[in-house]
């Protein structure tokens, strides 16, 4: 088994409902070992659309990271997701393999750690909170950044 760290973010169709169920739903790829709790966030990248709802969940998973990622797009079709091809865009569920392990891939689209991780509060934060060894990230955001994540609860 290994540790997956997994992004989840919604703002279509009450993302919070649909944040919980992708949390419910990420069960069928290994065993829920952490979630942290719900943040309102501001839209990241392309700003004129409604706040997301985002979570992080630590998944231990028999899976390998390809059939982990084609795991993860096949549940995001499962809960409605509709492929626009907008990047950052408004979604109604969106799943992010942001950790593997210790591992570091690159290889297409799969990409681990996740890319922008390291720039992106609304990723980090629940991270964090989750996996305390990963606040020196969350600390070298800047303010600005951190402000526009705020906490729902669990």
């Amino acid at each position: 088994m290994t540790r997956a760290y997994i992004g989840i973010g919604s703002n279509l169709d009450e993302p919070e409902r649909q944040v919980r169920e992708a949390i419910d739903a990420l069960r069928a790829l290994g065993e829920v070992s952490a979630v942290s709790s719900l943040y309102r966030t501001a839209p990241w990248g392309k700003t004129d659309q409604p706040e997301f709802v985002n979570a992080v969940v630590g998944l231990d998973t028999k899976l390998q990271p390809r059939p982990l990622l084609h795991g993860l797009k096949w549940l995001e079709s499962e809960l409605g997701r509709e492929e626009t091809g907008e990047r950052c865009g408004p979604r109604r569920i969106d799943f992010d393999i942001l950790l593997y392990g210790d591992q570091e891939i690159e290889d297409g689209d799969l990409i681990v750690p996740h890319p922008r991780l390291c720039d992106r509060a609304f990723a980090l934060v629940p991270l964090a909170e989750i996996a305390p060894h990963y606040r020196a990230l969350l600390d070298a955001l800047d303010d600005e950044e951190r402000a526009g994540v705020r906490a729902m609860g669990p």
